[in-house]
């Protein structure tokens, strides 16, 4: 009976041993990096309501950032960046100054040509911001 009982869990722990191996064998890690294997195309975009003026935008991917200044008008809308390959983050932040308490600014952030993340602001004074993951 004893030796039944080892004979058993020998089989028991090789088998064990041998999933363990299987499994990591295949296992990347890799692919669950964030950013990692690959770049994106964004654009940074800011739409204020009517009669506001877009003052300031400034905009970077893992804390390289560009600031946009003189800037005029209701829109405005960064030239398209490429990350590189292992890019974290993106952020977006833009001011403006509105009309009255009734005006608002919205930020946005496209990766890939498609909207990603939005940020809004109300009021007189405009700050909007917003921050994408990949």
């Amino acid at each position: 009976m004893t030796q039944l009982l080892r004979g058993t869990f020998v089989v028991l722990l090789a088998t064990m041993l041998m999933g363990f191996v299987a499994s990591c064998s295949k296992d990347d890690d890799d692919n669950n990096v964030y950013g990692a294997g690959s770049t994106h195309k964004i654009v940074f975009k800011a739409i204020a309501s009517s009669g506001c003026n877009i003052d300031v935008a400034s905009y970077g991917i893992d804390g390289n950032p560009t600031t946009a200044t003189s800037l005029s008008g209701t829109t405005w809308s960064s030239p398209e960046v490429t990350s590189e390959k292992g890019a974290y983050n993106a952020t977006v932040a833009v001011n403006a100054i509105g009309v009255d308490a009734s005006s608002t600014l919205k930020v946005q952030i496209w990766v890939d040509g498609e909207l990603k993340k939005e940020g809004t602001a109300s009021g007189q004074y405009l700050a909007a911001s917003a921050s994408y993951t990949f």
